[in-house]
């Protein structure tokens, strides 16, 4: 698996890695922080909920511990485990093992996926995180949008403001291959001038990093693609 541990390089050095065109990190504090997506995608909602479950089909194999994206899968269903085979040195020998990446907390296909889980080296950490994952048909361009919220918090080695752009890349990169099988595209959910434009070859040294990351109001201006039920005072439940 790739290791987090860029994220302790300087943030600049972050534009040697595949990076979407456009990112943000939506909020960031001392407890944590939220990284947010749009993906635009000509499928329709049930046929992007097919691929979207199917993670060994577009989840990057370096960002897996066999370093294989077929031994990736999804349950969908509440209590269901997204979780990775490991198997054994060859095809005879016994599964070493497994982990479970996230676990499923919240079903409404084909409109809404929410899991929760720590990815990769997070694991080390006692940090949660809630991935919460939006589609809704796109009446007036066709196909699908689908909203991509990762929301971290607890207690980490690694300060948060370092951290959270490594984390933004790398949940960034895959709903990126997810957009690409579909035929779709991938966009800023807040662009602007504070976006990190696309990465290309490095012209030089590094520069420094920024003294601090300025987030966007926790609301990002981004609302929800698609009503949350509700309870029967009305108020929005599942979120």
């Amino acid at each position: 698996m790739k290791s987090f541990a860029f994220a302790l390089a300087p943030l600049a050095a972050l534009t040697l890695l595949a990076a979407p065109a456009s990112a943000r990190v939506a909020d960031l504090t001392d407890r944590g922080f939220v990284v947010r997506h749009v993906v635009k995608v000509p499928a329709t909602p049930q046929e992007t909920w097919a691929v979207l479950v199917k993670p060994s089909v577009w989840w990057d194999a370096a960002h897996t511990w066999s370093q294989d994206a077929a031994n990736l899968s999804i349950d969908a269903r509440p209590g269901g485990c997204f979780c990775e085979v490991l198997p054994g040195a060859d095809a005879k020998a016994p599964v070493r093992g497994g982990v479970e990446h996230m676990r499923v907390i919240y079903v409404e296909k084909p409109r809404a996926l929410r899991m929760s889980g720590a990815l990769g080296p997070l694991q080390a950490d006692a940090e949660v995180g809630t991935l919460t994952v939006q589609l809704k048909a796109d009446e007036a361009g066709g196909g699908t949008q689908m909203l991509v919220e990762y929301v971290i918090g607890g207690y980490s080695r690694t300060p948060f403001d370092k951290l959270a752009p490594a984390v933004d890349e790398m949940i960034g990169e895959q709903f990126q291959r997810l957009a690409a099988k579909l035929g779709g595209t991938f966009s800023a959910a807040f662009p602007g001038p504070a976006a990190v434009p696309e990465a290309g070859p490095p012209a030089g040294p590094p520069a420094e990093p920024p003294a601090q990351i300025t987030p966007l109001p926790a609301d990002g201006g981004v609302l929800p693609l698609a009503d949350e039920p509700k309870d029967a005072d009305g108020k929005n439940v599942g979120r």
